[in-house]
């Protein structure tokens, strides 16, 4: 057994799957986002779950992220949401991986190549990151004439699908409006329109009428929303796919004024008793949780950081904990005993969002997948 780990529920990403598929018109299926190691959940673990309950196209965020889902055996398309250089054209290629083009001159490029390659074409409306605007609609007609191009796709990405604001209302619709107005010129000069994706995981419960037959699903396949206050007040009914947890290193006793960890940022104010623990900002645990901001759970008791969290370790306070030991297990995000923290409230306690929470956990955590209904494991 690892020093820390994650645990993988696969009931739960099952679930999820299924609510979030349930919400769209039977005409629009998942691509779900596997960028950034699935959000730190393991993209090759994730995928092949996915692949398994009928999942048939994802979006990673670089080429190489693609080139390892194929190197696994993943099936289906693969999207490339980022800007793939030149030299690294070859792989698409080789990995039947499908292209981003991230604006006019990256088509001109692209199409150089001299290899069919297959695209999906981003639309700018709004968010003035990758994407040729909109109002380039002769652009956007000439990308659509390159012959080396497969043109299999289109889309466009919103700012604020997250929002219920009726200001971010009025300016997610004037994007729509723009995407779907881009649709109707093409149309119009004899192009047949490919698949149309935009909405995120917002986009689902937020704008699930609009016309799309993808949706790039993310944070919301792993059970939550990007801050509790979302997670709860939608009350989505998805479960949790993820739980951190570690070992306890040591077990140590702890006088009066003296301190623990660097920096001697924490000095105990009476004897306590302490846990070390083997996990540290190198697996993702945040920095930010250092000196009694954060916790982990151990026997179903909050157990505060204390010091400074290392490289590798960090220390928590179990002083009236009774019987914790060596070798016992510290939960970091996940259920203990009846008590839960989840990613949003770690997010929270940083002041981020489950997102970024998520997609730093490290790689040297291993992946376990687990199925709750059955009550078995296996080490990834």
């Amino acid at each position: 057994m690892s020093r820390s780990w994650a645990e993988l529920d696969i009931s739960n990403l099952r679930h999820n799957v299924n609510v979030l598929q349930g919400l769209l018109p039977s005409s629009c299926v998942l691509m779900p986002a596997v960028k950034a190691n699935a959000y730190g959940h393991g993209a090759v673990e994730i995928s092949r779950e996915l692949n398994a309950c009928g999942v048939r196209a994802f979006c990673v965020a670089a080429v190489l992220e693609g080139v390892e889902l194929r190197k696994n055996g993943i099936k289906g398309e693969i999207l490339v949401l980022g800007y793939t250089h030149p030299e690294d054209f070859y792989m698409l290629e080789k990995y039947r991986l499908t292209q981003t083009v991230v604006d006019y001159s990256h088509a001109v490029t692209l199409n150089s190549y001299g290899k069919k390659i297959m695209v999906h074409v981003a639309i700018d409306t709004g968010m003035r990151r990758l994407g040729e605007r909109s109002e380039n609609i002769d652009k956007i007609v000439d990308i659509f004439k390159c012959k080396n191009l497969i043109i299999n796709g289109i889309f466009t990405h919103c700012n604020v699908m997250d929002s219920r604001k009726s200001s971010d209302i009025d300016f997610t619709n004037d994007q729509v409006h723009k995407f779907y107005d881009v649709l109707g010129q093409l149309k119009l000069r004899g192009f047949k329109l490919p698949k149309v994706h935009m909405q995120s995981s917002y986009g689902v419960f937020n704008y699930p009428h609009l016309s799309c037959d993808y949706v790039r699903v993310g944070i919301a396949l792993f059970g939550m929303l990007s801050t509790r206050k979302d997670t709860e007040s939608y009350n989505t009914g998805l479960r949790p796919v993820l739980s951190v947890k570690t070992r306890i290193s040591a077990v140590k006793t702890v006088s009066r004024d003296e301190p623990v960890g660097y920096g001697l940022a924490f000095m105990a104010e009476c004897d306590m008793k302490i846990a070390v623990l083997a996990i540290g900002y190198a697996d993702g645990i945040p920095r930010g949780l250092s000196c009694g901001v954060g916790y982990v759970l151990i026997n179903g008791q909050k157990a505060p950081v204390v010091g400074r969290i290392c490289m590798d370790q960090m220390m928590v306070d179990i002083t009236g904990n009774k019987g914790v030991k060596q070798g016992d297990i510290a939960v970091v995000i996940g259920e203990s005993e009846g008590a839960i923290i989840t990613a949003c409230e770690v997010a929270e306690q940083v002041g981020t969002i489950s997102n970024e929470i998520l997609s730093r956990l490290g790689k040297r955590l291993e992946r376990h997948l687990i199925n709750a209904e059955l009550q078995h494991a296996s080490v990834i």
